[in-house]
């Protein structure tokens, strides 16, 4: 019952621009750099104190384009991801592609939060998760520092959902720059 009140109420505090757009653009695209923050749950989202930085590096470019989901402002992504693994003996470098559907719940003074989901294909396998097929979460907080320019912290998980025996997932926290045209 909560979730279909939420559903139903929070888009009516949404405001009708995008957030994560600046005004009269179809179009942005973004760099992410994390820092990985070490395997396991998908909790690592929204608690640093299960935080364990790795050496692990991911960057990621996205473009994308707005939309509404339910009303509240969103953006459809392609995302291009690179997963650099400081020391050979590890083997958790991998590349990936992916959509992902990104929605701001929450609207307030230039700032915006919001959550992304979407699936992406992976290059190689390893030991961390055993398929190529992942899953990603995104929990990120941004900011419109300029007329076409935002700045976003996120956290990010890839995993496979135990498609597989061996899935500890990926997680990364850091910093997005976005700038839309």
């Amino acid at each position: 019952m909560a979730i279909f009140a939420l559903l139903v109420f929070l888009p009516s505090f949404a405001m009708a621009s995008n957030p994560m757009f600046a005004e009269n653009t179809e179009n942005s695209i973004a760099l992410y750099i994390g820092q990985g923050t070490g395997s396991g749950t998908l909790f690592k989202l929204v608690d640093p104190v299960l935080w364990n930085f790795e050496s692990m590096t991911n960057l990621m470019l996205q473009y994308s384009q707005p939309m509404e989901i339910f009303r509240l402002p969103s953006r459809m992504n392609f995302n291009l991801v690179q997963n650099f693994g400081y020391h050979n003996t590890e083997g958790l470098s991998f590349t990936a592609i992916g959509v992902s559907w990104d929605v701001a719940i929450i609207n307030w003074r230039g700032f915006y939060l919001g959550l992304g989901v979407g699936p992406y294909m992976r290059d190689s396998k390893d030991r961390y998760v055993e398929s190529r097929l992942v899953f990603g979460e995104k929990f990120f907080i941004g900011k419109n520092i300029s007329d076409n320019w935002r700045a976003e912290i996120f956290t990010l998980h890839f995993s496979n959902g135990d498609f597989t025996e061996t899935n500890h997932g990926f997680n990364f926290a850091g910093l997005a720059i976005n700038y839309s045209f």
